[in-house]
């Protein structure tokens, strides 16, 4: 089994939601943690939630949508063995109402951004044959009406992490793409207010933490982190597209989406 203790590991979004899970299984798992996130009041709340944990935590305020000055980050991180790309936003709107510095910024975030953090940093996780684990989710996989430009994002995550998982494979790093659904108790979908579809279920944020350690220790190249009978629904996606947009309707998605781009604030993280 791999030898966690005293490893580091970069969390990007470790101020709130999912990145707390993450945060917290690696620093119990002994892994010493730098969270990169915008917000310092949610890092020195990420910072109280693991004190007491095994690995340590310290922290780098920055907003992953400034692509252009993560050089200026990545001059204050060394010696980085994992790299866990968690950082997202997302806004659910009629595709026709963005505003272009809303698209800039929900891709910068969600891919730019991770690309930009990796190509910088690549050499030192090459140095320690660690590894990249990309936090996508099944909107990338499958398209979400009203959430067109966070589907776009993480489905380029999901490929990008697969050409890199190739690219990187003589060099002794591993790239694993976590797919997490609908998130439960935290995070940008549980601001919306809105339950899941009952059929398709959700994702237990603490397994989302669980399945980076599990990335860690085998290199699988995905996860899919949902309580619901998704598989089935994506393959169904590959081979029959217009069939899984009829199930999708049935499961009650698009109106669920529907309420978030009409009805709720909390549906639009930026």
């Amino acid at each position: 089994m791999k030898n966690l203790i005293g490893k580091t590991a970069i969390v990007t979004g470790a101020s709130r939601g999912i990145g707390v899970h993450i945060v917290d299984y690696l620093t119990k798992n002994s892994i010493n943690v730098i969270g990169i996130a915008r917000s310092i009041e949610g890092l020195r709340a990420t910072a109280n939630i693991v004190k007491n944990n095994n690995g340590e935590f310290s922290y780098l305020e920055f907003d992953l949508s400034n692509t252009s000055k993560i050089s200026n980050l990545v001059d204050q991180i060394k010696n980085v063995d994992y790299l866990i790309n968690n950082a997202g936003i997302e806004i659910y709107r009629e595709f026709q109402n963005y505003q272009f510095d809303e698209l800039e910024k929900i891709i910068k975030v969600n891919l730019i951004g991770p690309m930009e953090l990796t190509r910088q940093l690549i050499t030192q996780i090459k140095q320690k044959k660690g590894h990249i684990i990309n936090i996508a989710s099944l909107a990338g996989k499958k398209g979400v009406i009203y959430n067109g430009v966070y589907s776009a994002t993480k489905s380029g995550l999901i490929l990008w992490s697969d050409a890199l998982d190739q690219e990187l494979k003589k060099s002794g790093v591993g790239v694993t793409a976590i797919c997490p659904g609908y998130i439960a108790e935290t995070g940008m979908f549980n601001d919306g207010g809105y339950p899941p579809p009952p059929f398709l279920g959700e994702s237990d944020p603490r397994k989302v933490g669980k399945a980076v350690i599990d990335a860690i220790k085998t290199k699988k190249k995905e996860i899919i982190v949902n309580s619901g009978p998704i598989r089935p629904l994506l393959a169904i996606a590959q081979i029959f597209p217009s069939l899984s947009d009829t199930i999708i309707n049935w499961f009650g998605v698009p109106e669920l989406c529907r309420k978030r781009a009409f009805e709720s604030k909390g549906g639009n993280r930026i």
